[in-house]
């Protein structure tokens, strides 16, 4: 059984990774614990109440332990209830059949993106780019490209990256308006920062880098030193994908230090956040049932999505 595969009402006996572990305390005083599970099908929420300093022990992140719990419905989301977690000989198992990953295999995310950046005719730009996938080698095709809400598994980023970069040649097709090579030089490393805000390829944490200075000054910082050390700092082109790195979050209030002051700048928010959301639909879409409303996605405006009947 898989968690993709719980029923609300059911118990199950289960060996599941312990991806995070929150403990806290009741109004009455009495320890809990609340616990990210998951296997390569998914994640789902558990709390052991009343918990035991042996159970604490057991549930350490990066586990695999035995599951005893009943499936429970809260808050439109399945839930654990854990009666008890059982310590597991970690050598028996296999880690990828708790890890999710991307979709695409690896060597052709590697043949895709590669060609990307070999179709960049601008000489400096492409310059940078190469210098900058250089700079972080295979962790750009191992990595997440978030701790959650969207492509949140091992190879995300270079997913992401992948999609980004089909939608933008289709975008600059139908409208010739906008640089290709500059858009194009953006999406390539736009999120590069994320492989040092990131502590691992699998249960990624904030790194204190992450969390004090985040991956887009940290991209930003490495882009200049990259320019730098070709000769390229004081172009035109490093500046403008500069400023497409530091306002790729659209808004202030989001995370970027400036707004897109360039169409390319305003371009690359778009086709991120359509991207990201895309996958984050696609993660609840295909086990939602036909006419019910999803639970609220809180990096979707905290709204329910409702999933219409025979319309695919």
């Amino acid at each position: 059984m898989k968690i993709k595969e719980f029923t609300k009402g059911e118990r199950v006996t289960i060996a599941l990774l312990v991806g995070q572990v929150t403990k806290g305390v009741t109004q009455n005083g009495a320890p809990y614990l609340s616990v990210n599970f998951q296997d390569n099908t998914g994640e789902i929420e558990g709390k052991l109440w009343d918990v035991k300093p042996e159970q604490e022990e057991i549930l350490k992140v990066g586990m695999i332990v035995e599951v005893d719990a009943d499936v429970l419905m809260y808050r439109q989301n399945l839930q654990l209830r854990v009666h008890q977690a059982k310590s597991l000989d970690q050598d028996a198992f296999d880690l990828s059949e708790f890890v999710q990953s991307s979709s695409y295999d690896i060597t052709f995310l590697k043949k895709e993106i590669a060609g990307f950046v070999e179709s960049i005719e601008d000489p400096i730009l492409k310059d940078l780019v190469v210098g900058c996938f250089a700079f972080y080698g295979d962790k750009f095709f191992q990595y997440p490209a978030a701790t959650r809400n969207h492509h949140d598994f091992v190879g995300g980023l270079a997913s992401h990256v992948y999609g980004m970069a089909k939608l933008a040649n289709s975008i600059c097709e139908l409208y010739p308006i906008y640089n290709r090579d500059l858009l194009m030089a953006g999406v390539l490393i736009h999120d590069m920062g994320k492989i040092d805000e990131y502590s691992a390829p699998i249960l990624s944490e904030y790194t204190p880098l992450g969390k004090l200075v985040g991956h887009i000054s940290i991209m930003h910082a490495n882009l200049v030193h990259i320019a730098r050390n070709l000769g390229l700092e004081d172009t035109e082109q490093t500046l403008l994908l500069r400023h497409l790195l530091l306002s790729h979050h659209g808004e202030m209030e989001y995370g970027s230090p400036v707004v897109p002051l360039t169409k390319e700048a305003e371009m690359l928010n778009f086709i991120d956040n359509m991207d990201a959301r895309t996958n984050m639909f696609e993660k609840f879409y295909d086990d939602q049932e036909e006419g019910s409303f999803s639970p609220r996605m809180f990096a979707l405006g905290n709204r329910n999505f409702y999933k219409a009947k025979g319309v695919k």
